[in-house]
């Protein structure tokens, strides 16, 4: 298969969401996952035809397990949290025909009980300030169509499974929400969106046919996707991994579930605040309410991972002319504690001449440049791989210290 059709299939099984331009008028589709990254991943496992099983131990929405699987390889993925697990099993699954026609149907059935109000609507998720993220109008939609799904697809088969990524899309479409930057924020001028008479039912008809437009496009290999702990991937991967693609967490201090809440909260992975912080405090680079707090009292473990280029990076952090200088310390070091916990708990699953990716962004703190790709590569080294580089990508915004790496290691 050309690699160009390839590309193109993978394209149509991307992350997009259908969304109203309050300021423009106009609709249009954005892609969620940014294009350069499915670039990459492609470019990678395009240059590395002779590996069977490919590894990626961060999941996200499932991109590189896709893009292995339509390259005729096995795809194996991991994730700690179980929505994005959800979501990678769902994208990289097999559809037939008759799921694909079943899921259409129930989407005619679901939508007439909704614009007839023939339903009883689902409660609003609590979600935080929910009154800022969805009109009531929006709301009450989302609540009907919430509601239509369950009523008229079973648990766990695929045209249930289908119009829930329909309504995900849909769901974020309808919101106030800006998620282009690091602090979340909530548009005004989305609020105009109100002035207009939008078709809701007609957009997420609109984002379920594109959902099955991508499910109709089936990999000619395989895909596997498991819930586990980047840490520990030998307790769920038991088959040896000869290549690695994987683009981890950044060292950004971002809340690993921010923008996950409002999915996780309507389809029941999230039940409340507590939730959200104990899941950003299980994985690798998260801080959100609890998370955040317990950094405070949080203490290096004795095998952490012994480097005079962190232990400078945490001393400087530390010593910022800023009250949360101890605190972003102690979150950069259990980052790349957590990091190095990693590629220990990666050893035992890669082949003897495993090669690995890592694609990663540098950071900074307070004027402190937090060299991650030289650090990786350290780890990596310390671990006895060899050819071991860190290769630029690209600038990540306008500031010209921040790189994004492709960190290269292999065994044997």
């Amino acid at each position: 298969m050309r690699p160009v059709l390839e590309r193109e299939r993978l394209r149509q099984r991307a992350d997009y969401t259908y969304k109203f331009n309050a300021k423009t008028g106009r609709h249009g589709w954005l892609r969620l996952t940014p294009a350069y990254s499915l670039k990459i991943v492609e470019e990678l496992v395009a240059g590395h035809e002779q590996s069977q099983r490919i590894f990626d131990p961060f999941c996200g929405t499932g991109t590189t397990a896709l893009s292995a699987a339509y390259h005729g390889h096995e795809g194996v993925t991991t994730d700690i949290n179980p929505f994005l697990v959800w979501f990678a099993q769902t994208k990289t699954a097999r559809y037939t025909t008759k799921e694909i026609a079943a899921a259409q149907d129930a989407c005619v059935v679901a939508l007439d009980l909704v614009q007839r109000k023939a339903i009883e609507p689902v409660a609003a998720p609590p979600l935080h300030n929910i009154e800022r993220w969805w009109s009531p109008k929006s709301l009450e939609f989302l609540c009907l169509l919430r509601a239509a799904i369950a009523t008229v697809t079973e648990e766990r088969t695929a045209a249930r499974n289908l119009l829930l990524i329909a309504f995900c899309r849909s769901l974020i479409a309808l919101s106030n929400a800006a998620f282009n930057h690091q602090s979340m924020s909530f548009k005004d001028d989305a609020q105009l969106a109100l002035d207009f008479d939008l078709d809701m039912a007609g957009m997420f008809a609109e984002d379920l046919r594109f959902v099955l437009q991508g499910a109709a496009e089936n990999p000619v290999g395989k895909a596997a996707v498991a819930l586990g702990d980047s840490r520990h991937p030998a307790d769920v991967v038991k088959e040896a991994c000869d290549l690695v693609i994987t683009s981890p967490p950044y060292a950004n201090r971002m809340s690993y579930i921010r923008e996950l809440r409002p999915y996780m909260y309507w389809l029941g992975f999230l039940l409340d605040g507590r939730n959200a912080g104990e899941l950003d405090w299980t994985v690798i680079g998260g801080t959100w309410g609890i998370a955040t707090s317990r950094l405070i009292e949080w203490q290096r473990a004795d095998e952490h991972f012994k480097s005079e280029r962190l232990s400078g990076v945490l001393d400087q952090i530390a010593h910022a002319d800023n009250k949360s200088g101890v605190v972003l310390a102690n979150y950069v070091a259990k980052y790349f504690d957590d990091i190095w916990a990693h590629f220990q708990g990666l050893l035992p699953i890669l082949a003897p001449q495993a090669e690995v990716h890592y694609i990663v962004g540098n950071s900074t703190f307070y004027g402190t440049v937090v060299a991650t790709e030289l650090l990786y590569a350290e780890m990596l080294s310390a671990l006895g791989f060899h050819h071991v580089e860190c290769k630029a990508i690209r600038k990540r915004n306008s500031k010209k210290e921040l790189v994004e790496f492709d960190v290269i290691g292999k065994r044997g």
